[in-house]
């Protein structure tokens, strides 16, 4: 599914956000990416979703590099950043046909994804409201049902549960082992440990913009806990 090959991104002064990371993420996969503030783990997310340039490694989806054509790897992917900033000057039902449109959904099937998130994630009443009158867990849930009406093959997340009360979360923990069962892949970044312990079959550790352990959480974690794990290995790591 997800290749991220010898991936590095420098930024001035020549100093690596990340360094000759490598990380695939297969069909399937709900795959925690797991580090302290500035460890790399946005810089990362931001050049697999295409929205930052990078000079050095590859980053695939399905064999198609998102540099040779990035039409196609957009296409077969959905982002959510960890900030919703959208278009305040569209409604709620605006937005979302705008990405219909983008992602080329028919009106029928349109319609019942939209009305089938919408519904399960309580916005449906505000969907005529403009967005700018949202609140940010608002924002947040019309992010997440745009990411899902266009069904992606590989789900990219930055901080996606920030904003979203209980409820929703739940909802959308649901909505993403649904996605999985059915062959999609989740990759995304969390501060929340227990989340990614219990909702991840894989995690991947990052300090300092390098991979210090990854695979199956079985694995990673042994019998301690993800939190545990994670603070022995940045402890290690100094």
């Amino acid at each position: 599914m997800l290749k991220i090959i010898n991936f590095s991104k420098s930024y001035k002064g020549n100093k690596k956000a990340v360094d000759n990371l490598n990380i695939e993420v297969e069909s399937g996969d709900i795959y925690g990416f797991i580090g302290h503030n500035g460890a790399g783990k946005t810089t990362t997310m931001r050049a697999v979703a295409g929205a930052l340039d990078f000079e050095e490694g590859e980053i695939k989806i399905n064999n198609v590099s998102i540099k040779d054509n990035p039409v196609l790897y957009k296409s077969m992917l959905a982002y959510i950043p960890d900030n919703p900033d959208i278009y305040d000057y569209l409604t709620g039902i605006q937005y979302l046909n705008f990405i219909g449109d983008i992602f080329k959904i028919n009106k029928d099937e349109r319609e019942k994804l939209i009305k089938k998130y919408a519904d399960l994630f309580e916005i449906t009443a505000n969907l005529g409201d403009l967005i700018s009158s949202y609140s940010h867990g608002m924002k947040q849930k019309l992010t997440v049902i745009s990411a899902l009406i266009h069904k992606p093959k590989l789900l990219i997340m930055d901080e996606p549960f920030v904003g979203l009360d209980p409820k929703a979360s739940h909802t959308f923990k649901t909505i993403m082992n649904e996605m999985c069962e059915n062959g999609s892949a989740i990759f995304f970044s969390t501060h929340v440990l227990d989340v990614a312990e219990k909702l991840c079959n894989k995690v991947a550790i990052i300090r300092n913009g390098k991979l210090i352990a990854s695979g199956d959480i079985n694995n990673v974690i042994g019998n301690k806990s993800l939190e545990d794990v994670f603070l022995e290995l940045i402890e290690n790591e100094k």
